[in-house]
């Protein structure tokens, strides 16, 4: 049995998968299809940049989106029963995609459509987000709430892991929650490069078009159960699927929960993380002592899988 995870915005880089097209020509068919559905060269931006390019949230979402889905379709059978999905942010439509619910081109557009959404709802109401280390989530809830009143609004907007939370809102109350987080303990309060305050109120604005587009995708019913960020509970239908993506936008993607979900519903299931980089295994690690998730980013790592 098998879990397959997906990652999500920040994991992108140049070159990437690059060598999954040349050493597989579905890879290749995958990263095609992708530049067809959105009218762009999008794999001529993820493997010649520039990065500036690469990383505007309008092309970084459909980019790793196409990574992890060239995975799958490299990895296909090998895979084996996959018998639950989730994905961190993006990486949430990405695992539909493995569950049978969306077509490549269809969650190409989708994230698409969902990062231009994003990009222009931030630049309306210009946000930050920070990534608090060494800190529980509970207390940086507290200093959130502390922070948010006349300047603005902070939130929890990722749970990642029991000591890792990034935060998201305004700028000036994001700031006094990473001074009142510092205060409370906390290790390290990381800026992010970020266009937008994600997984917020701030985002706001991008759900109606966002449902809209939703509503007007074909969204098959999945295969298998895909674990929902704002839940962080199996979503076994489409039309809830649609809804959950539509709240997950200003919602906290609750991937502590999310993993915790996962091996108590399937103890003996192997984990793999299927796009590029690490980030989502390391994180199971941290969450779920003794828990391993098996990267699949590069052709080698395909090559050589199932070991």
């Amino acid at each position: 049995m098998t879990i397959v995870l997906c990652p999500g915005q920040g994991a992108q880089k140049v070159g990437m998968g690059r060598d999954l097209a040349e050493r597989f020509p579905v890879a290749a068919e995958t990263f095609a299809a992708v530049d067809q559905a959105l009218g762009l060269p999008l794999s001529r931006i993820m493997w010649e940049g520039p990065e500036d390019e690469l990383t505007l949230t309008h092309n970084a979402q459909p980019a790793i989106l196409a990574h992890s889905a060239a995975v799958l379709a490299v990895a296909g059978e090998r895979l084996g029963p996959v018998v639950l999905a989730a994905g961190h942010s993006l990486g949430e439509y990405t695992a539909y995609i493995a569950a049978g619910s969306l077509t490549v081109a269809e969650a190409a557009r989708l994230v698409r459509r969902r990062g231009e959404l994003m990009l222009k709802a931030g630049a309306e109401r210009p946000g930050a987000m920070s990534a608090v280390l060494g800190l529980d989530t509970e207390s940086v809830a507290e200093a959130c709430a502390e922070a948010s009143g006349a300047d603005g609004v902070a939130v929890p907007a990722n749970l990642n892991a029991p000591d890792q939370t990034v935060i998201s809102g305004d700028p000036a109350a994001v700031a006094a929650a990473g001074e009142r987080c510092k205060a409370a303990g906390a290790r390290r309060v990381v800026p992010l490069k970020v266009s937008g305050a994600f997984h917020s109120p701030l985002m706001a604005p991008a759900v109606p078009g966002l449902r809209a587009a939703l509503d007007a995708a074909e969204f098959g019913e999945p295969a298998f159960p895909v674990i929902a960020n704002a839940t962080a509970a199996p979503v076994g239908t489409a039309d809830e699927a649609r809804a959950l993506l539509v709240d997950q936008l200003t919602a906290p993607v609750k991937w502590v929960e999310s993993m915790r979900t996962a091996v108590r519903l399937h103890p003996d299931a192997r984990f793999v993380e299927a796009g590029p980089g690490n980030v989502l295994s390391g994180l199971l690690k941290r969450i779920v002592p003794g828990a391993t998730a098996l990267p699949l980013g590069t052709a080698a790592d395909l090559e050589g899988f199932p070991a």
